[in-house]
């Protein structure tokens, strides 16, 4: 699904960017991103559809969502700081020998 349908989808949804991306735990700046790729992954094209439907049939979908209080999941050791730290121990241990 191009990034141009997933929009046409929430405006079918009732719903902006930023409150979907809440809505289901995933940072805006994420699905941000796939404007430039031009596409979105297939299961956020299916979540987008889904509301859509759900709005026009008048099924609130987002009570739905918010009682399975979801978590915004975050990487582990994201960053820059913590790669450029273990370099420098490979390049330590390295030098060392």
């Amino acid at each position: 699904m191009t990034f141009i349908e997933f929009k046409k989808l929430l405006l079918d949804a009732d719903i902006t960017l930023p409150k979907f991306s809440k809505l289901i735990g995933v940072s805006e700046k994420n699905l941000q991103s796939y404007k430039k790729k031009g596409e979105v992954p297939n299961t956020i094209a299916v979540v987008a559809s889904c509301f859509a439907h759900m709005n026009l049939n008048k099924i609130d979908y987002r009570t739905l969502v918010q009682k399975l209080e979801l978590q915004p999941k975050s990487k582990k050791n994201s960053g820059f700081a913590k790669k450029k730290k273990e370099n420098r121990q490979t390049t330590d241990k390295e030098t060392a020998k």
